[in-house]
């Protein structure tokens, strides 16, 4: 973190270990076998499924819950891989309320859309936990990918890739893969290690390397890629954090959200987690919601999360501001911060309440804080990248750059929504396209 989370009023175990695991236990617990059943069987299978077109990934969700009704989950399993190689994933962090779920039938007549992405994660769990990889690699084509950054979009290009018989080499920054997946979801949307056991899972295709501590700009360059590799595939995320640009922005206890996310993932032990007693987050992303959701788990007595626009302008979809509400989180919209209190450490900060247009009101309100996590947006970091469209690197509708021989997917790229199930969409069209590159 970019500060020590144990400044004044901020300390572990405010919970004790049992409680602790209460509150991160699995936010949806995978459906039994009955269950599957008659969520399957509430399905219409239209012919034209509004579902799929709302798909990122293009899942032939029809398909896949007719085969669980008829009791072969796992065929399921591999219409679904098949399109969404991180479909275990996708299934437990997918805000499927505002995609496939939202344009159900079920939804538009009933109120009460068939559980699609409860289904996917049944099917993918069978599958996964048989061991079984249902893809083997074509004939070695001689050719080598570089894919840098094993995240959502790298880890999906990667195993379209190696399909196709090309070796694949990941080159990634942390020690750990599967990026947001590992790094930057909530704790209780991906319990007992599932990130890395679909990563494991993932890479039983064969004819991938990964490669950790590589750090393109540090240890790695692009024209040192391109020269060794005869494609490249940029996934780097969006490693730099924006500021607020605030005075007193440095003081003790004002952390970065997506770092205080990072550790509260690869903690061992819960209770040595330090949590303010009265914590702010600022933002009105997933990032935001997860961060304040999980303070408040970890034991901190208020909660309060600060957005500058309305809530019909949160990026996060309204089962999070439910989910965030029913956890004791209070949301306060229309207000932008102003001022960051304390001698040393953070004690209070101030907002200034803001109009739909985001002028200021004059009306201020200061809220008492010993943590501040700041969840306000996320910038590419990295010199010598390929043409950027704003802050982005500019790619086709396939994922190529202005380089020769490079292409982009995930956050880093233009174009789609922020989404793993985006990234894993990116990332497997790129390799479709870099697969047909390197065979003409």
């Amino acid at each position: 973190m970019t500060n020590s989370p144990f400044s004044e009023g901020v300390v572990p175990a405010r919970l004790s270990a049992e409680a602790l695991a209460e509150n991160f236990s699995d936010l949806h617990p995978r459906l039994d076998d009955h269950e599957a059943l008659v969520a399957a069987d509430r399905c219409y299978f239209c012919h034209d499924a509004p579902c799929m077109t709302a798909c990122p990934t293009d899942i032939d969700i029809p398909l896949f819950i007719r085969q669980i009704a008829t009791g072969t989950p796992e065929a399921a399993a591999r219409t679904i891989l098949s399109q969404n190689i991180l479909g275990g994933m996708c299934a437990r962090v997918c805000p499927t309320e505002t995609l496939c779920e939202e344009v159900c039938v079920r939804e538009v007549a009933e109120g009460k859309p068939v559980t699609i992405g409860q289904l996917q994660r049944y099917a993918t769990d069978r599958l996964m936990e048989k061991g079984d990889h249902p893809f083997t690699r074509a004939a070695a084509t001689g050719k080598t990918v570089a894919v840098v950054g094993a995240g959502p979009a790298g880890l999906a290009c990667a195993h379209r890739l190696a399909m196709h018989g090309h070796d694949v080499v990941i080159h990634e920054a942390r020690e750990k893969s599967g990026g947001l997946n590992e790094f930057g979801i909530a704790a209780y949307k991906s319990v007992d290690g599932f990130a890395q056991a679909e990563v494991d899972w993932l890479l039983q295709i064969g004819g991938i390397t990964v490669e950790t501590g590589s750090v393109l700009g540090k240890t790695i360059t692009l024209d040192g890629l391109r020269d060794a590799y005869d494609a490249v595939f940029l996934s780097i995320g969006l490693g730099g954090v924006n500021a607020l640009g605030l005075d007193g922005e440095d003081k003790s206890g004002v952390l970065d959200a997506v770092d205080f996310i990072a550790e509260l993932r690869q903690a061992d032990d819960l209770t040595k987690l330090g949590v303010g007693r009265d914590v702010v987050v600022i933002g009105g992303g997933m990032t935001a919601i997860d961060a304040a959701v999980q303070s408040k788990l970890l034991g901190a007595l208020n909660v309060t999360l600060v957005y500058r626009r309305g809530r019909d302008r949160m990026n996060a979809s309204q089962f999070e501001q439910d989910l965030a509400a029913s956890k004791g989180v209070r949301i306060i919209t229309n207000a932008s911060p102003k001022a960051i209190h304390g001698n040393g450490a953070v004690r209070e900060i101030d907002f200034e309440y803001t109009g739909d247009d985001l002028k200021p009101t004059g009306q201020t309100v200061r809220i008492p804080a010993d943590q501040v996590l700041k969840a306000i947006g996320q910038s590419l970091e990295s010199d010598g990248l390929p043409e950027l469209e704003g802050q982005k690197i500019k790619v086709t509708d396939t994922g190529r750059t202005s380089v020769d021989g490079v292409w982009a997917g995930g956050d880093c790229a233009s174009g789609g929504d922020d989404l793993t199930v985006t990234a894993v969409a990116e990332g497997r069209d790129a390799a479709e396209d870099i697969h047909a590159a390197l065979s003409a």
